[in-house]
């Protein structure tokens, strides 16, 4: 019989690693660095997700900018350890039996169970082995359907592996939120009884990234599983994930205060609390940078709030020596990859993220005449970023971008690197010098990379959303904003305000200090970027988890 749970923590993706395609973004990204934090705190956890066949695709970028897609097949017995436990779900009034794998997560002070759920076996139908095929593939119709398979199929697995007693189910985004429904079941239809055991989190600040089913397809689909007051605890008018979680927790918070903020918005009357995301500081951490902070930040490794404590102590040479390693690498990925000639020296810019209207991918890009009279050979910029291949916006971002490049050589070089994932987003954010990140404001939910960048002293260069409004006010001499403090109107006042600030910003803050200042105020504020992680990492927010959303 496992031991008791603190959490046990439902996820609809986990980001463990590049060769286990089961994820597609930053929640899952986030989901690992947080079971990574709970094992190194020795807190009594295990992770609940779902075994995706395939993942996210793999991309080929052409010449003219073009792109192609391949599915990314992997096999997870060369990763995840099979177990004989089985359940039985009803889905379209019909049984679905899912099988589990363990990947057993290591920390400092325990292990953390992360457990996949899988359909794919002989025993079910063609139609329902494909439920675990691809993440977020599919129509509504799929999409409820994986959704039964983590909700319900999750909890009967934790009572199938010998789970009964567990503090807390928490819900990591609103995907998660039929595990409420077996909970009802399973404790008599209370709702009391199961919101004390309940805690989630929301992750999307627009109202249209919510997952909502007319009810007519919900129970066609979900028939029986759904409880005779859905409409009372996830609707009226159509089931809301989201607010089914809200209305089945005790507690509910989003991934930073502003997206605090705007949750209360966009579900008055709600309780909504906030706990700003961090990262894993040992598994984004260059191997210089962590012999660095061996030796001039001890216990940096069990504790990383040292960093905040610590950082004004480094050697100005050893940290930048440190630094152009990690940029060596990248440098020489980058011109492995694409044939050019970048420089090691030549300070780096480097945007990558997952390719949607309000991050404003092409901003920098908005005055072309601007932009050369700026850098004039002194900047070198990396993108990189996958685009689904249904959406015509990312693909067209992509191609302009490879294109655009052409025409801006001879002022600054551009280049597009394919297949973004976690071990090239540690080669970015160990090896640039200036981290941008341009989103509309108040769409940026939190935004983890920036602080993998920040712990690698790497300088942010981002408006003012998400983690980075906390970040810039804890210290402005960390990095830069984009855009002024206070809010333009209307959101091409925005871009106009924003695009200008940023050539500004390039053209009499940034390049200068990096040539022309004896970098001695550069790597001041790499150290007051390094210090940052003192706080934005994924052990306090775990700390703080424990203390308002994983009472037991």
């Amino acid at each position: 019989m496992p031991s008791p749970l603190t959490v046990a923590y439902f996820t609809m993706e986990v980001g463990l690693k590049s060769s286990m395609p089961t994820f597609a973004g930053g929640l899952g990204i986030l989901a690992a660095d947080l079971m990574r934090s709970c094992a190194d705190l020795g807190v009594k956890a295990a992770c609940m997700t779902v075994c995706w066949q395939h993942g996210y695709l793999r991309q080929t970028i052409h010449h003219d900018g073009s792109q192609s897609y391949d599915d990314m097949h992997w096999n997870p017995e060369e990763h995840l350890k099979k177990l004989p436990q089985t359940v039985t779900i009803f889905v379209e009034g019909r049984p679905v039996t899912i099988g589990v794998w363990v990947y057993e997560l290591a920390g400092a002070k325990n292990m953390v169970p992360i457990y996949f759920l899988d359909t794919n076996l002989p025993e079910n139908k063609p139609e329902d082995r494909e439920i675990t095929h691809y993440l977020y593939g599919g129509d509504q119709a799929m999409r409820i359907r994986q959704e039964l398979v983590l909700g319900i199929g999750g909890v009967r697995m934790l009572r199938a592996l010998g789970y009964r007693d567990i503090g807390t189910y928490h819900m990591n985004e609103g995907h998660a939120a039929f595990l409420t429904l077996e909970l009802l079941r399973e404790r008599d239809w209370k709702d009391e009884d199961v919101r004390r055991s309940c805690a989630f989190t929301t992750h999307t600040p627009v109202q249209a990234g919510h997952d909502v089913f007319p009810y007519d397809l919900a129970s066609r689909i979900a028939g029986d599983n759904l409880p005779w007051h859905i409409r009372k605890i996830a609707g009226e008018d159509a089931l809301s994930m989201t607010l089914l979680a809200m209305h089945m927790s005790r507690y509910t918070c989003g991934v930073s205060r502003i997206h605090g903020e705007v949750s209360r918005s966009l579900f008055p009357g709600e309780m909504i609390d906030a706990v700003t995301n961090g990262i894993h500081h040992l598994t984004w951490s260059s191997p210089e940078m962590q012999a660095l902070f061996d030796r001039f930040s001890p216990g940096w490794r069990e504790d990383p709030s040292v960093l905040l404590e610590t950082c004004r102590n480094y050697p100005d040479e050893e940290l930048w020596t440190a630094h152009q390693a990690g940029k060596a690498r990248l440098i020489a990925e980058v011109n492995a990859r694409t044939g050019q000639k970048f420089s090691v020296d030549r300070l780096t810019i480097a945007s990558a993220r997952r390719i949607v209207p309000y991050k404003q991918p092409e901003l920098l890009y908005s005055n072309l005449e601007r932009l050369k009279e700026v850098c004039q050979g002194a900047v070198q910029i990396i993108h990189a970023g996958n685009a689904h291949p249904s959406d015509p916006f990312s693909q067209g971002v992509i191609q302009r971008m490879v294109q655009r490049s052409a025409e801006l050589k001879d002022f600054v070089e551009v280049v597009y690197l394919e297949n973004y994932n976690p071990d090239l987003a540690k080669l970015l954010t160990q090896g640039a010098d200036i981290w941008l990140n341009t989103p509309m404001r108040l769409h940026e939910a939190s935004g983890t990379s920036g602080m993998k960048a920040c712990l690698n002293g790497v300088l942010n260069l981002s408006t003012l959303d998400g983690w980075w409004i906390e970040g810039y006010g804890f210290d402005p001499e960390a990095g830069w904003r984009i855009g002024p403090l206070v809010q333009a109107v209307t959101p091409e006042e925005h871009r106009i305000v924003d695009a200008e600030d940023i050539y500004t910003q390039l053209q009499y803050e940034v390049i200068p200090e990096y040539y022309f200042a004896g970098r001695t105020r550069w790597i001041r504020r790499m150290k007051r970027a390094i210090g940052l992680i003192g706080f934005f990492n994924a052990q306090r927010c775990v700390r703080e988890y424990l203390e308002k959303a994983w009472e037991e």
